[in-house]
């Protein structure tokens, strides 16, 4: 028999009422705000409520470097909450909220899969709560008063070209790339080249993401630099008296969301900066509320550990002041072998016939790459767990290949069948995830704050990513000047980099060595708090497939959601 698809085992699953979800999790019914039954935001005093608990273990969930099939981190750091219950332990998870554009795109939504998912899934993949559609609106309006400034005269003296500032939606929409604002009559303003950026792509949603408190958030806000003016000096949203606005809109955007997975385990989701140009972490304040409610609090960080994983621990762990315990590897039989190199995959497409043989030698020939995540995780001092999401296709030697390599590196290892079996099928990974966490942790960064911008970058090149070096453009190398001259010489760096590679190359897999990072521009995210370097080309606006998603979903005649996956 088939097994259902991820759309009916959600709709088939039990949901117990929102408040017996956050009673067990030890979060009052006076820091709930009901919308429906099902979902709750959590209000922030729930954090000092909450501070004299005890502290949950500390787990972030990342993965080797991914493949366009997706390995399922998400549904794995899901199965591992269900496990841990499973295996008669408190958990909470804290994930990212889904974009809608990748939900009517290509990729589909984020909920996890089969038997352990976040539900209710068609809440959490379309709209939620609100929140994209406040940053959203946020930031839009800044872009507007941006626009209206300029109308009235300019007078902060606003140099146009230098305008950073676009607009967002939460749509794949490549038409909107490069557009031509204040076209129309003289009454419509001021033209000029723009464009948008899709909503996670934002900074505001980073700064949502960081903030600590609603002061905060606020604080930050006034900090975003959307251009210079004629003296180079940096214009922010404080001086176009536009920041108060923006924190009144992202208010309730600041409170974390309570839902729940297939097996009743508490879930927080919020935020979605996107992995490839910021931080790619749920909510600081996701974490601070999670930490007080469980004995495990599990979270997860955007693509490999190259990417939203350096982040989590060199920016997210530094704004929150908690450490994590350990770091769990996901992999698949699969995408070592698509880095072995020997295989092209690409998203929609049947995969390789080759890719399905009993095969351990394509396994071993792509170890090179978990290889070097585990040495990333513990660069940072953290014990790494590598976590197997098995697939149907996958073969006994080549399950045990995995394995072999990852005690050869020293780390915890188990197999998981989470998607077929939920928490039951993770729980020998709940108990590898527990015994990790036993062993003592020597957190530490990467650099340090005080070091100049480029050493910064040069130490996550070459630690994390196995670069020879940097070569920086001679734009790039003025612009860190200029932004120490400015006063963000102590910032944190973000490198904007393919996350289908190491490197900055996609076509280079496995772990490729004798390279070189080149650094050809560099900005500055203020309000964020951290500079960002660009590696390659980022596309902050992703575009339909030919067939999209959306084609597919739509409304039944009861009025359920179909087509949605």
């Amino acid at each position: 028999m088939a097994m259902p698809t991820d759309l009916e085992i959600a709709r088939a699953a039990h949901l117990d009422p929102i408040g017996e979800v956050a009673a067990r999790a030890g979060i009052d019914d006076e820091f709930l705000e009901l919308y429906g039954r099902d979902v709750a935001k959590v209000s922030l005093d729930a954090i000092a409520a909450n501070r004299d608990r005890p502290r949950a273990k500390y787990i972030v969930v990342t993965a080797i470097t991914p493949t366009p099939l997706g390995e399922g981190k998400t549904t794995t750091a899901v199965g591992i909450a269900q496990g841990l219950a499973a295996i008669g332990k408190r958990s909470m998870l804290a994930l990212r909220q889904p974009s809608m554009g990748p939900t009517f795109g290509i990729k589909g939504g984020a909920a996890g899969a089969g038997y352990s998912q976040v539900l209710p899934m068609e809440k959490l993949n379309l709209h939620l709560t609100g929140d994209f559609h406040a940053i959203t609106a946020a930031h839009n309006l800044l872009a507007a008063m941006i626009d209206n400034h300029l109308h009235h005269g300019n007078a902060l003296d606003i140099e146009p070209h230098s305008i950073s500032w676009r607009r967002v939606v939460d749509i794949n929409d490549r038409a909107l790339r490069n557009v031509i604002v204040g076209l129309g009559s003289r009454i419509d303003g001021v033209p000029r080249q723009s464009g948008f950026d899709i909503t996670a792509a934002s900074e505001v949603g980073v700064i949502l993401s960081l903030a600590t408190s609603l002061h905060d958030l606020r604080e930050r806000l006034g900090r975003i630099v959307i251009g210079y003016n004629r003296d180079k000096e940096p214009v922010t949203a404080e001086n176009l008296h536009a920041a108060g606005s923006m924190a009144v809109i992202l208010k309730d955007a600041l409170k974390p969301n309570l839902l729940q997975t297939t097996e009743n385990t508490p879930v927080l989701v919020h935020t979605g900066p996107f992995g490839n140009i910021a931080t790619g972490n749920s909510s600081v304040v996701a974490d601070m509320v999670g930490i007080g409610c469980a004995d495990y609090l599990l979270t997860e960080a955007g693509f490999g550990s190259d990417m939203g994983a350096e982040r989590f621990f060199n920016i997210k762990c530094r704004v929150s002041g908690l450490h994590p315990d350990a770091a769990v590897m996901v992999a698949t039989v699969r995408a070592l072998k698509v880095h072995s190199g020997r295989y092209t995959v690409k998203p929609g497409r049947p995969l390789p016939s080759g890719m399905l043989l009993d095969n351990p030698d394509d396994v071993w020939a792509g170890a090179p790459n978990l290889r070097r995540h585990i040495e990333i995780v513990r660069s940072f001092g953290v014990t790494p767990v590598v976590a197997l999401n098995v697939f149907p296709t996958d073969h006994a030697d080549e399950i045990d290949a995995v394995r072999q390599i990852a005690e050869e590196c020293g780390a915890h290892f188990a197999a998981s069948t989470h998607v077929v079996d939920g928490g039951a099928g993770a729980a020998d990974l709940a108990r590898a995830v527990v015994a990790a966490c036993e062993e003592p942790a020597r957190f530490r960064y990467t650099y340090r704050l005080e070091a100049p911008l480029a050493d910064k970058i040069e130490a996550i090149a070459t630690r994390v990513y196995g670069a020879d070096g940097i070569d920086l453009s001679p734009a790039a190398a003025r612009e860190l000047a200029h932004f120490e001259d400015l006063g963000y010489g102590h910032f944190p760096v973000v490198m904007a980099k393919t996350h289908l590679s190491l490197s900055h190359d996609p076509a280079l897999k496995g772990a490729p060595t004798g390279w070189r990072l080149p650094v050809r521009e560099v900005r500055a995210a203020a309000g964020a708090g951290y500079v960002y370097t660009i590696c390659g080309d980022m596309r902050t606006m992703p575009g339909l497939a030919s067939h999209p998603a959306a084609e597919r979903i739509d409304i039944d005649a009861d009025g359920n959601t179909v087509g949605l996956f």
